[in-house]
């Protein structure tokens, strides 16, 4: 995996991200119709997703996706050699302010999205956009050496990486130092305990939405915000930030995830294409809780 990363990714991120885009198309090509890449998946979640799309419209939206992943491939190699002036050029937060004022409070913030269009970007520049110590919380990777190459990259630039299992100890952490931090928090994966998790309908599906941005923005009173990736053209992206509570403790069960998903359902009806589709989002069968 080393002789990967210094023989031939790093030598090829040094080239302009528009030849990158040429090597991604070919990556398309390959996963698309070659591979199949996960094919099955995204068709199942696009047919369920949008019922009165008829077969060609999905089709198309299903090639769609695809071209964008590639280019999404293209773009996270480009993270290795990208200088801050490259990043921030491409990556332009509309309103920071949002975000800051709550820095000059000295309090930390819950900035809550999914993988939808440059999701690593952000991850790579949140301590560009914003005065607060950045925190990006996700997932371990199988893959322990491409997790940790994929690390060096995000965390370039100030950024520290946390995986799920340390995420009580961080927060615990900065809160009782009184560290005002800007904790990222991807929200659209499967849960790994259903039971922990708020079920809601989403997309036109029963789904289990993660419950862990809510859990600790009421835990230590910590504002929660939507971030929305806009893609305006061909890499580059504009960020808006959603305010949807500032005060936590005072809100209802599960009212704080429910504002989270319609958000997150309105950005992918505006654009679909861009969101990750080749996951099993959906692996868990999900009861609804009954209405009284």
């Amino acid at each position: 995996m080393h002789l990967l990363f210094y023989l031939i990714l790093y030598p090829l991120s040094l080239f302009p991200l528009t030849v990158l885009y040429g090597i991604g198309y070919i990556f398309y090509l390959c996963i698309y119709y070659l591979i199949g890449y996960r094919k099955n998946v995204t068709t199942k979640n696009l047919m369920k997703s949008f019922p009165d799309l008829d077969k060609k419209e999905i089709k198309s939206l299903r090639k769609s996706y695809y071209k964008h992943l590639s280019q999404i491939a293209a773009e996270m190699l480009k993270m290795l050699t990208m200088t801050r002036k490259h990043v921030l050029r491409r990556y332009v937060c509309e309103n920071p302010e949002l975000v800051n004022q709550y820095y000059e409070q000295g309090k930390s913030v819950i900035l809550v999205s999914s993988h939808y269009n440059n999701w690593e970007w952000m991850i790579l520049s949140l301590p560009m956009q914003y005065h607060h110590r950045a925190v990006g919380v996700g997932k371990a990777n199988t893959n322990k050496s491409f997790e940790k190459l994929v690390n060096r990259a995000r965390t370039r630039y100030g950024t520290q990486v946390v995986f799920a299992d340390h995420v009580r100890e961080i927060f615990q952490q900065f809160e009782q130092n009184n560290t005002p931090v800007a904790y990222m928090m991807l929200s659209d994966q499967s849960p790994n305990n259903v039971n922990k998790s708020y079920k809601t309908t989403f997309l036109n599906q029963p789904s289990a939405i993660i419950y862990g941005p809510e859990y600790f923005a009421k835990k230590y009173d910590i504002p929660v915000i939507y971030y929305e990736i806009i893609k305006e053209r061909k890499g580059h992206y504009r960020i808006v930030n959603h305010l949807i509570t500032d005060r936590p403790t005072e809100t209802d069960h599960g009212e704080i995830t429910e504002k989270y998903v319609r958000h997150l359902e309105t950005t992918i009806r505006r654009a679909p294409a861009f969101w990750l589709w080749s996951h099993r989002r959906w692996k868990h069968k999900v009861e609804l809780p009954q209405e009284n």
